[in-house]
């Protein structure tokens, strides 16, 4: 998958290596099922056969199983490299079924651009080709089923700049098992975030489980992620699996961790660390394979010097960072946002609308949306239900719009109608210069940190101040 809105090409020529019929098809029709257009693709069963191919045909991606290429010489490298030295320039990633950093440096040594481990889910694949294409100035477009139009990233959907960063980090860690720590203010798309950094991950053909922490009891907080033995607690007469246990294999995201209790944080801490848990009421302990992803509106270094988080397990989690931007400052996303909403509710109702008229995008456009997308999504919705279609124009958005600010009932001074430069307060000044250098620095607040000569706890701290402002300015 190139970068969303570009095209995909027919022409792209593939060749894979692999002397397993069946691991070859999984990985093709995972592969080829998420693609718009499908590439041509040539199988070889072994290193001389591809060797064969390679000196008769150009190809754009090479796909090698290091496993299937012992025919050319028994050390991958060596095999590996007589087959980079023919391909003529293609893009060549080396597959293997297990995580050998051995073979990863031999492949890499011979000259592949990357070393993937199996199984890894067709999206997942397609973006890191595209990716790894992009880096080494290969031509390859691979669109993706669902990203036909520009913009868009799984459900999210957005073509500004600060959009563009978010997905380019989400393709880059998705691959990781690392934990995810993804901020942002309420609204925003946490919980879609998070369902894309599973979704092109190699987890994604597994179970991807959420919890609102915010949602759950804390007396119940426990037994939601770990689970409870059979006759723990009263009522409880069977074994319950936790959400960790059920996640076994994929992913489990934590919405609004920040409610989870100082005790349990501890036992979370230790799951990280160890990959263990014990259910409530059991002396025993379970082994897991789960990529943990966890989210938060509030500023973490508060929390921690509140006491209320512990500084340990915010280190654990806060290995890979995602921000997403408010949509006050997703620069032209509000009318793109409003009508993929606009068409997906207007299905939902089985009525037709005709978009928004040019005075309508323009009140959409205009609005700073302190509830973010969340609140731009519930107006379209009143808004599709309440009208039968057609074009939505002023009138009808101000009818759906509860949250519009009050009309004065005064006419202002005539010296308040004179035309004067905008300009903006200082902290919404002081905001859009970190914004911008955090988003210049893909996301990373210690590298900007350090660009603007600030310690990153100031840059939390003022990010804590923004969002209070921007609830005063709301209510006010």
């Amino acid at each position: 998958m190139s970068a969303p809105g570009t095209g995909s090409s027919p022409d792209a020529r593939f060749l894979l290596v692999d002397r397993d019929s069946a691991t070859a098809g999984a990985l093709l029709d995972s592969l080829l099922s998420c693609l718009v257009a499908a590439p041509t693709v040539a199988e070889a069963r072994s290193g001389r056969q591809a060797t064969d191919l390679l000196r008769s045909e150009r190809f754009d991606v090479l796909l090698v199983d290091l496993g299937s290429v012992g025919d050319l010489s028994p050390q991958f490298e060596d095999a590996v490299s007589r087959l980079v030295r023919l391909s003529s320039g293609a893009l060549v990633i080396a597959l293997s079924d297990g995580a050998s950093v051995s073979a990863t440096l031999s492949a890499l040594r011979a000259g592949a651009h990357d070393h993937f481990v199996r199984p890894m889910g067709g999206r997942a694949f397609a973006t890191r080709m595209a990716e790894l294409a992009s880096r080494h100035g290969k031509s390859l477009a691979l669109q993706l089923r669902g990203e036909e139009h520009a913009g868009r990233f799984g459900r999210l959907v957005g073509a500004s700049s600060q959009m563009q960063v978010v997905y380019e980090q989400i393709g880059r860690v998705a691959g990781s098992t690392a934990p995810v720590f993804i901020t942002g203010e309420p609204g925003t798309g946490k919980d879609i975030c998070a369902e894309a950094l599973h979704e092109f991950s190699p987890r994604a053909h597994r179970r991807f489980v959420a919890v609102d922490c915010g949602a759950v009891p804390a007396h119940m907080m426990e037994a939601e992620l770990f689970g409870i033995a059979g006759g723990a607690i009263a009522g409880a007469g069977e074994d319950r699996k936790g959400a960790a246990e059920i996640a076994d294999g994929g992913t489990l995201f934590l919405d609004e961790i920040s409610h989870i209790d100082l005790s349990l944080q501890g036992k979370l801490l230790k799951f990280l660390q160890t990959g263990t848990i014990s259910r409530v009421g059991e002396s025993g302990v379970r082994q897991l394979d789960v990529r943990l992803i966890c989210a938060t509106n509030r500023n973490p270094m508060e929390l921690i010097a509140e006491r209320r988080f512990r500084e340990d397990l915010f280190y654990r989690l806060h290995v890979l960072p995602v921000h997403l931007p408010p949509l006050r400052q997703r620069s032209g996303d509000a009318l793109a946002l409003a009508q993929h909403f606009l068409d997906r509710f207007a299905a939902q109702e089985h009525k037709r609308f005709d978009g928004f008229a040019t005075d309508a995008a323009g009140q959409l456009a205009a609005r700073e949306w302190p509830g973010n997308v969340r609140q731009l999504e519930t107006l379209v919705h009143r808004l599709v239900v309440m009208f039968d279609g057609g074009e939505v124009d002023n009138a009808m958005l101000a009818a759906a719009d509860l949250d519009a600010p009050a009309p004065a009932t005064t006419a202002p001074p005539p010296v308040m109608l004179m035309r004067r430069p905008a300009v903006l307060p200082m902290w919404q000044q002081e905001q859009r210069i970190i914004e911008e250098a955090i988003a210049s620095f893909g996301g990373n607040i210690s590298l900007a940190a350090q660009a603007l000569e600030l310690s990153p706890s100031t840059i939390y701290r003022k990010r804590q101040t923004w969002a209070e402002l921007e609830g005063k300015r709301g209510a006010a």
